[in-house]
């Protein structure tokens, strides 16, 4: 019948035959979908495409076009790079199968079509693939199962261009083997994909083909984050100790010639040092107590004057007679040192 249809249109010049291609026949399950390909010629490439049902052209009713909205059931869209426009059938039904017409819309002339057979099947399907959509990177290597419950040759084709027959092959100059094992399935592997070889390919088997879309691109380059890792190095100052060792006036009965010591231990700091001499030439009575509480008191006030050192004293021991007796200072001078 599809032949009588195929002649009976070319005779009658209702077909373009040459310048439409698509598949001849598919069988898919019903609730699945499938995506049909139609490659046209370069002269359509700006016409308006579209997909009617009818077993024949010329009375077929529209399902989509690319003008228009598309529609839960089908869709279309037009690859003007590739030519070539793909419409979808979504959860199929059986009330679905029937002949289709992949066409281009000519003004002032007659349509152009080419048509295909879609067969809706509760069972399994005669044949048909994991998915139709496949995508790959330059130089890697795919495997596509063709699972088929039917008799007849079987091949591996791209829409439009040559087929591989055979167990080995290329199409494009892509290596193409066939494992016809184990059976009801055929395996077909593509190596060293390029660019170029994106595009539509066919599992054929007898008069049933089934389609397969193949997208190869560039694989993305790694890139290598540097990470910068900052070392923050707290540097604490630590005051210097600075000891202050006074011996002060023995309080013994020879007051005369007491020494009075600054001992300094700065480590790797040198603190300069100024000496304020007083000296007193008047005559004064003093006790030694007297005396010492006076040598202290200065010590204390000039320690508070050192606000960017710790100071640490030594203990100020007294050194007592059993009894303490005045001293006349007479004449002689009393000389005290300070730190300054």
């Amino acid at each position: 019948m599809a032949v009588h249809l195929r002649l009976l249109l070319i005779l009658t010049g209702l077909t373009g035959i040459h310048s439409i291609t698509t598949v001849s026949k598919v069988s898919v399950k019903s609730g699945k979908s499938i995506s049909i390909p139609c490659l046209y010629d370069s002269q359509y490439t700006n016409h308006v495409k579209y997909l009617c049902k009818g077993y024949y052209f010329s009375s077929c009713s529209y399902a989509v076009k690319t003008n228009q909205r598309n529609s839960r059931t089908f869709s279309i869209s037009d690859d003007k790079n590739q030519r070539i426009f793909t419409v979808t059938i979504n959860h199929l039904t059986e009330t679905d199968s029937g002949y289709y017409w992949c066409a281009v819309e000519i003004n002032g002339g007659a349509d152009v079509g080419e048509f295909f057979h879609l067969s809706v099947t509760r069972g399994t399907p005669r044949l048909y693939v994991d998915r139709q959509e496949i995508k790959a990177f330059i130089g890697d290597k795919i495997t596509i199962n063709c699972f088929h419950h039917n008799s007849g040759g079987m091949k591996w084709c791209r829409l439009g261009g040559s087929c591989v027959t055979k167990s080995s092959g290329s199409i494009d100059g892509i290596s193409v083997t066939i494992n016809v094992e184990p059976p009801n399935v055929f395996t077909v592997t593509m190596s060293g994909l390029r660019t170029e070889s994106s595009g539509w390919y066919l599992c054929v088997q007898g008069d049933f083909q089934m389609p397969v879309h193949l997208t190869v691109t560039q694989k993305p380059t790694t890139t290598t984050t540097a990470t910068t890792t900052t070392t923050t190095t707290l540097i604490t100052t630590t005051p210097k100790l600075v000891t202050l060792t006074a011996g002060f006036i023995n309080t013994s009965t020879n007051v005369q010639g007491e020494q009075q010591r600054v001992s300094l231990d700065l480590k790797s700091l040198i603190i300069p040092l100024s000496l304020l001499i007083i000296t007193s030439k008047r005559s004064f009575t003093v006790s030694p107590l007297e005396e010492t509480k006076k040598a202290s008191s200065a010590m204390t006030e000039k320690s508070y004057a050192q606000t960017d050192v710790d100071v640490v004293y030594s203990s100020v021991v007294t050194m007592r007679q059993k009894s303490i007796r005045k001293v006349e200072a007479n004449d002689e001078s009393v000389v005290y040192s300070t730190l300054a």
